[in-house]
């Protein structure tokens, strides 16, 4: 629980942070609110989620009226009738008798008045049912005789059978009334005969919202229509196909983007991208000859240049300032991030330019030598303007890219501002520098040394401790001196830092073994222990976390030696008697769960007794106490 406590609370300051793409944020944010919800999904989920063919199916009937059956294969399926309410005995039904409106009202969908194109002569369409019993026809559903239910227990052969006889009475009397249907369509009122063929369309041209169809698909749709029904019923090929009509709406719906396309023609195309690049360049020279930023911001708004080559404009103004005095490069980083400040680019643009410049290197090299230590100024001013973060600069840079670019932009920061600033910028960024050298010498020691070769050493101030502090203990371990020392060479906000207690401790630990070569001179260990304990107390005291630090060290020096038999605990119990180190820090350290040192179980196994009896002794104390 507490694991998963941390990788939501890390969720959170991901999606708290506002340089990461806003898509990863939602999905982050989505992600922790389902979890507050007990991982119930959000309504809008469930509700526009996939839904089943049935669903669709049923949606349709609530919607339409309509109902769609499954596409059926050429052998009739079986299930369909069985389900369905449409039986053979409900298709009698004689046109004539209803009268009155329901020639229009009552027509099945598929047998629009007249014929035609668009229309589908289908007496078996499978709306027909729906339709008749719907309270819209005035009560004609009394002409449908009820199936008998007898017809259900008689077994699939003799249904089908009763099912062609059907059949074949209903396509004598489909080519019987051809031509009286035809007479029909002509002498009825255009309104009547337009509704009727739009009544064979809607079937498949006019579906509800929730199908969420587009209409290029309408067409596609239309030949499946036939196919719901049995092949016998299906009218003669000779008639004009039913594909005739969609054609024609499509035309009706086309037109109104046709009278726009004219419209669009009067929008200006983006300038050419060389012409742009021309335009840049004159805007930056008259911006280094005036000295006019606001001119040169206008220009550069103006072009309206398309996102994508705004990376480009940078580098152009980039390159153009190189060959000019350090004045002029100032001017043109002043122009960039003010470019920035007027929201008309981005850091990220300004990265993409740095580095697309970098690759131009080699050739700008012939006439401008010096164009790294240029290009690392660029980028300290962009560092200082807070335009890029130091994380940002460094990660394209990673593995000794352009090495020693990094470094050198680090150095043009301290330069420009100074060295306490970009250190406190550079352990926020939280950038691992022995990444960013050549993978050759990505080791603390080789790093030590090109830091100290380009005058950076100060921001590893451990580094240098670590490297000099056993040296000087070495040198004079009197607690006087070696506190001095501290003092002299390590700044002052260092000293509550983990780190620091950690090599402090390290180097008094490594100092005490080598004193001691035989393990037998317990003594002179204690001895040598409550020589050093003031400078340790002087660091320690009320510091529980510090001596949790403190506590880890030893347990590394333990673990590097081996676990030498009671090494640890002895130097537990003798921390606890000098008052080094308090009880809550002990028992802090039992419960931490910190991976980052070696060694914790096998320490644990070793001073768990101790552990319990302190536990228990304090609980004792506590108790005393209250009474």
């Amino acid at each position: 629980s507490s694991l998963m406590d941390q990788y939501f609370g890390r969720m959170r300051s991901l999606m708290n942070n506002k340089e990461l793409p806003a898509r990863i944020r939602f999905l982050l944010q989505d992600t922790v609110e389902l979890r507050e919800n007990n991982w119930v999904p959000r309504k809008a989920f469930i509700d526009n989620g996939p839904k089943t063919i049935n669903q669709i199916r049923q949606d349709a009937v609530k919607d339409l009226g309509v109902f769609i059956p499954a596409p059926m294969s050429q052998g009739m399926r079986m299930d369909f009738f069985l389900e369905s309410p449409f039986m053979p005995n409900r298709m009698k039904l004689d046109r004539e008798t209803l009268g009155g409106l329901a020639d229009m009202f009552g027509q099945m969908p598929g047998s629009g008045i007249g014929t035609g194109p668009g229309v589908i002569q289908d007496r078996y369409s499978p709306t027909m049912g729906r339709h008749r019993t719907n309270p819209l026809f005035n009560g004609h559903s009394g002409h449908i005789a009820p199936q008998p239910q007898s017809q259900f227990d008689m077994g699939p052969k003799s249904f089908v059978k009763s099912n062609q006889v059907q059949n074949q009475h209903f396509l004598n009397q489909n080519q019987n009334h051809m031509a009286q249907q035809q007479v029909q369509s002509k002498d009825m009122p255009p309104r009547f005969s337009k509704k009727g063929q739009l009544n064979a369309d809607e079937i498949s041209l006019r579906p509800a919202q929730s199908f969420l169809l587009n209409k290029n698909q309408v067409p596609k749709l239309q030949p499946q229509i036939p196919t719901m029904m049995p092949p016998s019923t299906q009218p003669p090929r000779t008639q004009t196909p039913p594909l005739g009509q969609p054609p024609q709406l499509g035309l009706k719906t086309n037109p109104p983007p046709i009278q726009e396309k004219p419209q669009k023609t009067n929008k200006k195309p983006p300038p050419a991208k060389e012409e742009l690049l021309k335009m840049t360049e004159t805007v930056v020279t008259e911006y280094l000859n005036s000295k006019n930023l606001t001119e040169a911001v206008n220009g550069v708004r103006e072009m309206r240049a398309p996102k994508h080559f705004l990376p480009e404009m940078l580098s152009k103004i980039i390159v153009c300032s190189l060959d000019r005095p350090d004045e002029d490069k100032e001017h043109a980083s002043t122009l960039i991030h003010t470019l920035r400040t007027e929201g008309l680019i981005t850091g990220e643009n300004f990265m993409q330019a740095f580095l697309s410049v970098l690759d131009q290197c080699p050739k700008i090299e012939v006439d401008v030598p010096l164009v790294k230590s240029y290009l690392a100024q660029f980028a300290a001013r962009a560092i200082i303007a807070e335009l890029v973060s130091v994380a940002e600069l460094a990660h394209p840079l990673e593995n000794g890219t352009h090495f020693p670019l990094f470094l050198l932009c680090l150095q043009q920061s301290a330069k420009l501002k100074d060295r306490e600033w970009l250190t406190d910028l550079f352990q926020q960024s939280k950038v691992n520098m022995q990444k960013m050298l050549p993978e050759i010498d990505q080791n603390k020691d080789r790093m030590l040394e090109i830091l100290e070769g380009k005058g950076l050493s100060f921001l590893f101030p451990l580094l240098k401790l670590e490297k000099e502090l056993l040296k000087q203990i070495k040198a004079d371990p009197s607690p006087q001196s070696i506190y001095k020392w501290i003092k002299d060479n390590i700044s002052p906000k260092l000293h509550t830092d983990k780190g620091f207690v950690n090599i402090l401790m390290t180097s008094f630990l490594q100092y005490i073994s080598q004193e001691l070569c035989v393990t037998e001179q317990l003594e002179q260990e204690k001895q040598l222990l409550l020589a050093f304990k003031p400078v340790m107390q002087k660091f320690l005291h009320d510091h529980t976390e510090l001596q949790v630090s403190a506590l880890y060290a030893l347990q590394v020096h333990c673990n590097a030696s081996g676990f030498p038999k009671g090494m640890l605990l002895r130097y537990f119990v003798n921390f606890y008697d000098m008052e080094i180190i308090e009880e809550e820090a002990f028992l802090a350290w039992k419960e931490d769960i910190t991976q980052e040192f070696p060694g914790k179980g096998r320490a644990l196994f070793q001073v768990n007794q101790w552990l319990t009896w302190l536990e228990t002794a304090e609980e004792e104390e506590s108790e005393d106490e209250a009474d």
